[in-house]
């Protein structure tokens, strides 16, 4: 599914540089922005960051092993809570 329209990213290529990334470094603070770079894109409009953040969020590799839960990221505040 395409995720974001200005970039041409799909739901697979986020997941895909997620476990790439996590690979790569299994401690490493995976953020949109380092997803957006690991692709070799960079944000838009940003009217697809809801769907991107819960994308990313959903994707296995996206926690760090023998961390708690990662925060929920929400677009409208710019800040994680828990």
């Amino acid at each position: 599914m395409i995720i974001c329209h200005c970039q041409s990213i799909t739901d697979h290529d986020i997941r895909a540089a997620v476990d790439w990334m996590r690979a790569s470094d299994p401690q490493t603070l995976i953020t949109p922005g380092k997803i957006y770079r690991a692709l070799g894109k960079r944000a838009d409009c940003g009217g697809c960051m809801p769907l991107f953040l819960s994308t990313m969020q959903t994707a296995p590799g996206l926690r760090v092993p023998g961390a708690g839960e990662p925060p929920i990221l929400r677009p409208s505040l710019g800040r994680a809570i828990r």
